[in-house]
């Protein structure tokens, strides 16, 4: 008799990290963190000036208040250009001049567009031509302000990647404010629910201009979920424009929510048996967000963690997550797939391993060590967060339904991935190569730098990751040891940690003292590795 499936979210919520990670009978099946950065974050809208426009690449740099300016290509400007230029010329017809002087002149500043440029607009709407790449750089002249979303976070020495076709996402919808569109999420395949889902969101009070998609979470959803969904989407819109009143660039107007909100309106589904979280105010805030997108049952599934052994060790998710970052990840049948990344694709490798046969069965071996790493190599994409080109190096096949049947199972896989992907067939040399879109920095750039001790080639954990480990550390030995009133605690650690934990992490250090009663003292050690640190009693020198 099979065990019973099991789905859990596990959140663990720290001053300078949070991190959720999806588990199905206990493997970690999705994995994020978030910190707090001072770089454009995807999802958010920001009122942007065009820096310079280069012609020979079809797109402008925008300033948007970041380290480095946005890329924003032309075609990724012209749908937004078209429907602004279209609210400007209706209120042109719905409106005298004295009223008139409010939205469109608005809009008109953030394309950095002159009175003429609506007439021109209106001119070329009546003589029935489309507006190209070639109008763009009248349109949006350098200096002009424009309104715009992150869809590309800030990658190595690219800065982000953005675009003017706003989307305001929401738990069942996402909202359009700058398209009439009306649509449905590809995933939702019945045609019945797709023509009953359809019919709710046309019958939406939705302001003229505006459109909506339905996302995969709304099927077999009442009309009432998407009412209460469009109303907050709405008012978030609201916000952004009373922000755009009086515009100032660069400046954000919208910051895309935080995880534990996207969370809950990306990640939670029914079927997910337990929420398990480490922080109060955390719990509450799910408990919450639930009870409004879900029901008050789900809100009943939130569980809080309050053990001195860390949360994802408790779940055995620490030492998934350091897999993570091996080079060899093992399989069921003995083989094993190999990842390398390079400037140009990542590079994987398939191998038999120990599971090597011989003779008749050779084949079946085969293919079945195939089948596990097209379903391991999909899993790996995801928690690394990887993506570009992909070219996947599987153990020869000399059947084509063998190698068709590893692509299927490739493409079965990579369906719920949040991130876009691209699957050729298996050639007859046993290669794949597919694209997966990125959209952040992989996981190993979020955690690591580059190490000083071997000139780049390896890596070494940064001093906000030992902050965050030590006070993880802290945390445990303190609440293990509570109820010893003499305890106290000298942390011997590298002198570059020491000055991140003396400056900006000294609050949360101060927080700790206070909330356990205990002494903690520090000692720099420019001996120890960048990684390492110690934990003794300052009195008799045994480590914790």
């Amino acid at each position: 008799m099979e065990k019973p499936s099991v789905k859990q979210i596990i959140l663990n919520c720290e001053k300078l990290e949070t991190r959720v990670a999806f588990l199905h009978n206990g493997k970690l099946e999705e994995y994020e963190i978030e910190r707090p950065h001072d770089g454009a974050s995807v999802g958010s809208f920001y009122l942007g000036k065009i820096a310079n426009l280069e012609q020979s690449l079809q797109a402008a740099f925008i300033d948007i208040g970041a380290e480095k300016n946005a890329f924003l290509h032309y075609w990724d400007m012209l749908p937004a250009s078209y429907e602004m230029a279209d609210q400007i010329i209706r209120e042109k017809k719905e409106k005298d001049e004295k009223k008139r002087n409010t939205f469109s002149e608005k809009i008109r500043r953030f394309l950095g567009q002159k009175p003429s440029v609506a007439r021109e607009l209106e001119k070329t709407r009546k003589l029935r031509k489309k507006l190209t790449i070639n109008n763009i750089p009248s349109l949006f002249p350098a200096g002009s302000e424009v309104l715009v979303q992150v869809t590309k976070g800030p990658i190595g020495t690219k800065g982000a990647r953005v675009t003017t076709n706003l989307t305001l996402p929401g738990r069942y919808l996402v909202l359009l404010p700058y398209s009439d569109h009306i649509g449905l999420s590809s995933k939702i395949e019945d045609r019945k629910e797709r023509e009953r889902l359809k019919k709710i969101l046309l019958e939406l009070d939705l302001p003229e201009g505006m459109g909506l998609i339905c996302r995969t979470v709304g099927e077999s959803r009442k009309s009432i979920y998407f009412k209460r969904d469009l109303e907050m989407l709405l008012d978030y819109w609201h916000r952004v424009e009373e922000k755009l009143e009086n515009p100032k660039a660069p400046s954000i107007v919208y910051q895309e929510p935080s995880l534990i909100e996207r969370t809950v309106r990306d990640f939670l589904t029914e079927d997910i048996d337990e929420i398990v979280v480490d922080n109060e105010a955390a719990a509450t805030e799910l408990r919450r967000l639930l009870s409004r997108f879900l029901s008050k049952s789900m809100s009943g599934r939130v569980k809080l963690h309050n053990k001195a052994l860390p949360i994802f060790d408790h779940y055995s998710i620490t030492q998934q997550i350091s897999n993570i970052f091996k080079r060899e990840v093992s399989l069921p049948s003995g083989g094993y797939i190999c990842i390398d990344e390079t400037e140009a694709l990542i590079a994987i490798d398939v191998n038999t391993g120990k599971g090597r046969m011989r003779g008749k069965e050779q084949p079946e071996a085969i293919l079945q060590t195939n089948l596990e790493a097209a379903e391991e190599v999909a899993r790996q994409l995801r928690l690394r967060n990887i993506g570009g080109l992909v070219v996947i190096d599987f153990i020869d096949m000399r059947s084509s339904s063998d190698r068709e049947a590893v692509y299927k199972h490739m493409v079965r896989y990579v369906k719920d991935d949040k991130a876009k992907s691209k699957i050729l067939p298996v050639s007859k040399l046993g290669l794949m190569e597919m694209t997966r879109q990125r959209e952040h920095e992989s996981l190993k750039d979020a955690l690591f730098i580059p190490c000083p001790y071997c000139t780049g080639t390896g890596r070494i954990k940064s001093v906000l990751t030992m902050s965050v480990e030590i006070q993880r550390r802290l945390n445990e030995i303190l609440k293990r040891y509570s109820s010893n009133k003499n305890l106290s605690v000298r942390m011997i650690i590298h002198p570059s940690v020491l000055a991140r934990l003396k400056n900006e992490d000294a609050f949360i250090l101060m927080e700790l003292e206070e909330k356990y009663g205990k002494n903690l003292s520090f000692r720099a050690d420019e001996h120890i590795h960048q990684e390492e640190f110690r934990l003794i009693d300052p009195e008799t020198n045994v480590e914790y």
